[in-house]
C-alpha cells in the first residue's frame, strides 16, 4: 500500500503552508491501522475543499466531530490538526446513524472551521461485513489477528484508491 498516487493534504499553519502524504500519516500512526488512517486522509481530503473553498485551511481552527473511535483515523487527524492535543477532537457517539446499518453506522465525521460545517458519511462497499465482526470479535486468535491485519490493508486500499467524493458523502439530514 502506498499513498504516492493520492493528492496530498495542505493545511496552512500560521499563514505557513503544510503538506502532508498518505505515506507521512502511515509513518506517525505505525502500523496497527492502516484503514483508519485511510478513513482519516479520505475524509479530510473530501472535507478540506468544502469548509475552506479556494484555499487551505489554517489547521488548528478546524474542528472534528465523529462516531469512528479508532486509533488511525485519531492519529491522522492529530497529525495533520493537532485537533487531539489542542482539544478540538471529539469522539461522540451521538453522532452515530443507526439508520445506516451496523456496518456504517460510526463512519460519521463532522468538520467545523470558520463558520463552515460539513458532515460527511462512508458510501456502501469500503467496509466489509467480515472486517467488522472480525475487529469486534474479543478475543481473537492468533490467526484471525493475522487475517484482521489483512483485511485493513485490504481497507485501506480501497478506501485510497478511489477518488474521495465516492468514498465519503455529504450528509444532509432531512
Amino acid at each position: 500500500m502506498s499513498g504516492t498516487e493520492s493528492p496530498p493534504l495542505d493545511v496552512l499553519d500560521q499563514g505557513q503552508p503544510l503538506r502532508f502524504r498518505v505515506d507521512d500519516l502511515m509513518r506517525y500512526h505505525g502500523p496497527l491501522a492502516p484503514g483508519g488512517v485511510a478513513h482519516g486522509f479520505t475524509a479530510m481530503a473530501r472535507a478540506f475543499p468544502l469548509i475552506s473553498p479556494g484555499e487551505p485551511p489554517e489547521r488548528r481552527e478546524i474542528r472534528l466531530s465523529t462516531a469512528f473511535p479508532g486509533p488511525g483515523a485519531r492519529d491522522a487527524f492529530e497529525l495533520v490538526t493537532r485537533a487531539v492535543t489542542e482539544g478540538r477532537y471529539l469522539v461522540d457517539r451521538g453522532l452515530e446513524r443507526a439508520d445506516r446499518g451496523h456496518i456504517l453506522e460510526r463512519y460519521v465525521f463532522r468538520f467545523d472551521y470558520r463558520g463552515n460545517t460539513v458532515t460527511l458519511v462512508l458510501r456502501d462497499g469500503y467496509v466489509t461485513e467480515e472486517f467488522i465482526a472480525l475487529s469486534r470479535t474479543d478475543p481473537r486468535s492468533a490467526e484471525q489477528e493475522r487475517h484482521l491485519c489483512v483485511l485493513k490493508r485490504e481497507m485501506a486500499d480501497r478506501l485510497l484508491g478511489a477518488p474521495v467524493d465516492q468514498v465519503y458523502q455529504v450528509y444532509q439530514p432531512a
